[in-house]
């Protein structure tokens, strides 16, 4: 069984110097200093370097558009608060007149009750001249 065991391990090393053979397990051919090896490394490093790159970008790209939202914001509020102060500024002039509008109608009503006054005055006066005329002529 020994003999049996180590043809199979002596095939299975030749199939293996075979398919390193196969897929190329040499120098690369643009830069005769570096292998296999190598090369993946510097695929990886490269790939992870792309990756960071375009991360900061990104985030940069992010915080631009960050700071032009705030910018916005800003100009909306500013706006916002420019119409506030604008509507508060017609309600209290919009108040002041409707006072004095108040006040008018009040002095003008008050001028009425005294006219009225006056005027229920003067007729219960002639009323009571007109009677007390009557008295007299019937006492006569």
């Amino acid at each position: 069984m020994k003999a049996t065991t180590m043809n199979k391990t002596t095939f299975a090393a030749m199939l293996l110097a075979v398919a390193a053979l196969a897929t190329g397990c040499h120098k690369a051919d643009n830069n005769p200093n570096t292998g296999p090896a190598q090369e993946a490394g510097k695929a990886i490093d490269d790939a992870g370097a792309k990756v960071a790159t375009e991360a900061r970008q990104g985030a940069a790209e992010a915080n631009a558009a960050a700071d032009r939202a705030g910018e916005r914001i800003d100009a909306a509020t500013d706006r916002a608060g420019a119409k506030i102060d604008a509507a508060t500024d017609r309600a209290a002039e919009k108040t002041r007149e409707a006072g004095a509008e108040v006040r008018q109608e009040s002095r003008e009503a008050a001028q009425n009750v005294k006219e009225g006054a006056s005027n229920a005055t003067a007729a219960t006066g002639r009323a009571v001249e007109r009677a007390g005329e009557k008295i007299q002529d019937a006492a006569k």
